[in-house]
């Protein structure tokens, strides 16, 4: 009877674990379109610019920027991408252990930028130094909310303070499939000149003007962009997590089903066992 009773309380508690988790998926699959939406559509954008930026800088070879400036690597900073909350998965561990492993691969001091909290309590715990960490940015985040960051990115690499600036997000690919990357922002590399092809753009007043203008939206835009793409993998992370959490919890709640089901008719078999036999020592 004892297990019977056992096995009862932890189906009911394992049904009610399957209904959070369920919730939590529902949830996490409603906010995952918006994002992924979001996401998608700020892709061209993003990529145009990049590509702007490169061509322009390519043609102002003797354009002094305080962004384009390439000097000897003595300490980088890494903008680590990862989620305030856990239930996502892999997604937070996996980005962890890559930036972790670029910079002990990349070998200078590294200062870490912490967008999340997950991601600013391990590097802390695995003794690199955290600058700056912003945490609570909601899924509905504009520009304006990321400018202190792209500021602070701005200023130490202006300065001089910092050498390189790389991006550490993870890529949103698809549903099942998000990627870690690192991406390397500062300083920007000029593309190849094609002396022979005519040029695409016509730059009004003057190139230099524009890309002087154009260097700190760069910057920005691509902080917002690693941002959007992160937020769409965390959500996309969180629904599968929670998806395989429930599924799990269908498959528990079946064997215990099975197993107190199993139980139950055993102690039915004793008790008609016990009755059979008392029955026969009556009437012999």
């Amino acid at each position: 009877m004892a297990d019977i009773r056992r096995i009862k309380r932890r189906i009911q508690s394992v049904q009610n674990t399957a209904r959070i988790t369920n919730a939590m998926q529902v949830i996490a699959s409603s906010k995952m379109k918006r994002a992924q939406d979001r996401d998608i559509s700020g892709r061209p954008y993003a990529e145009k610019m990049r590509e702007v930026i490169s061509h322009l800088a390519s043609q102002m070879i003797a354009f002094h920027h305080p962004l384009l400036t390439q000097r000897e690597v003595k300490k980088v900073m890494v903008v680590h991408f990862t989620s305030d909350r856990g239930l996502c998965g892999g997604f937070n561990a996996n980005l962890n252990r890559h930036v972790a492993s670029f910079i002990l691969e990349d070998g200078h001091p590294a200062t870490i930028v912490a967008v999340g909290r997950r991601g600013g309590s391990f590097m802390r715990r695995s003794g690199v130094e955290v600058c700056a960490e912003f945490t609570g940015l909601a899924d509905s985040v504009g520009v304006v909310d990321i400018r202190p960051l792209s500021q602070i990115v701005i200023d130490d690499y202006g300065s001089g303070a910092i050498d390189r600036v790389y991006l550490a997000y993870t890529r949103f690919l698809s549903t099942a499939t998000q990627h870690p990357t690192i991406y390397p922002l500062l300083p920007l590399k000029p593309g190849e000149r094609e002396e022979e092809k005519i040029p695409e753009y016509i730059y009004e007043p003057n190139p230099a003007q524009v890309l002087s203008g154009l260097l700190p939206r760069y910057v920005e835009m691509q902080i917002y962009h690693a941002l959007l793409e992160s937020i769409a993998s965390e959500h996309s992370a969180r629904m599968v997590a929670m998806k395989n959490a429930t599924d799990n919890a269908h498959d528990l709640i079946d064997e215990l089903t099975l197993a107190y089901n199993k139980a139950r008719q055993e102690m039915i078999t004793r008790e008609l066992l016990d009755i059979t036999g008392g029955a026969v020592a009556l009437t012999g």
